[in-house]
């Protein structure tokens, strides 16, 4: 008898609640694994952007570089041009 009223006073488990709430913890789970995939694609694509990114810096480094380079090397050329003229001209009225 006092088995039953033990019972009675316990809150009723309505199966079909209890096998939704399955479904539901399942569905988040596999909702989860599915955003965690994302996420590590994304991630990747990200780093392989930032990789590129940094190869696309350095080759514009290069470049600038040499032109600078090839710039300084013609300004030096012609510097070296008017000097020359100079001392000739300096020689010719000595």
């Amino acid at each position: 008898m006092k088995r039953d009223v033990v019972v009675a006073a316990l809150p009723r488990v309505d199966s079909r609640r209890v096998t939704k709430l399955e479904e539901r913890t399942s569905d988040s789970l596999e909702n989860m694994a599915w955003r965690l995939e994302k996420l590590e694609e994304q991630i990747q694509k990200l780093s392989e952007l930032v990789r590129d990114h940094a190869e696309d810096m350095d080759r514009l480094v290069r470049i600038v570089a040499e032109n600078q380079d090839v710039v300084r090397r013609q300004l030096l050329r012609k510097h070296h041009e008017k000097v020359r003229v100079r001392k000739h001209l300096r020689a010719l009225s000595s």
